[in-house]
């Protein structure tokens, strides 16, 4: 949030591996200039949490943005919900805006890797000079509340029910989705940022009290394999 709400622009140059915690850097930068090679992604269902650095947060503000009047938002949420619970990391820098990691004209490719931090620089020096204003935080974020929390539900437990994901996955899955649906209220609201991210904070500790979420975090850090428990 310190990135999202400085005084002065942030511009981000992630290249290669932008997991976990770099993407989140990404998605509240003023700007990302990426090199074309960029793997990004938010991972953290692998080791038994959901995004809790503001990603799970972000998704939920970015599916309240996309949401029109003409439209059936519970498929939008269900996108952005599944762009994270799946996993999903792109394998290029124009991947990487069609999973909804990078926003249209926030975002530029360096095709040198070599030229990525000058880039960046001159942007950030771009930026400034256009008289750049710190944003202001938001108040205005659509959640679904129940309406949202029942599809989630729902398609974990035919997702379980049908041996696709373990009894842990749908529990993360639930815990997901109670931050990104605002938790249990009961019909479509306007919430804070700040709101959304005192959910998620409560849901990555909760998740971290878990055995099953400390033995996937084991399994990573001494055979660098995830664990499917």
């Amino acid at each position: 949030m310190r990135i999202r709400y400085s005084s002065i622009p942030v511009v981000v140059a992630p290249h290669n591996l932008t997991l976990g915690g770099g993407c989140e850097f990404s998605l509240h930068a003023d700007f990302v200039q990426l090199n074309a090679e960029t793997y990004m992604g938010l991972v953290e269902f692998g080791v038994g949490v959901i995004p809790g650095g503001g990603g799970s947060k972000e998704f939920a503000l970015r599916a309240s943005d996309e949401y029109k009047a003409d439209q059936i938002v519970q498929n939008t949420m269900k996108d952005r919900f599944l762009t994270i619970g799946m996993a999903k990391v792109s394998t290029s820098a124009v991947e990487a805006f069609e999973l909804g990691y990078l926003q249209k004209d926030k975002y530029a490719i360096s095709m040198n890797r070599s030229r990525l931090i000058a880039d960046a620089k001159a942007k950030a020096i771009e930026l400034a000079e256009a008289g750049y204003t710190k944003p202001v935080q938001r108040k205005d974020i659509k959640v679904l509340g129940k309406q949202g929390l029942g599809i989630v539900y729902a398609g974990a437990n035919t997702m379980y029910s049908g041996g696709y994901i373990s009894e842990h996955d749908k529990k993360i899955s639930e815990k997901l989705g109670w931050v990104m649906c605002g938790g249990d209220l009961s019909s479509p609201t306007e919430v804070t940022e700040q709101y959304l991210l005192d959910l998620e904070r409560e849901a990555f500790l909760s998740l971290c009290g878990e055995r099953k979420t400390l033995e996937r975090i084991q399994s990573i850090v001494t055979k660098g394999k995830p664990l499917r428990n």
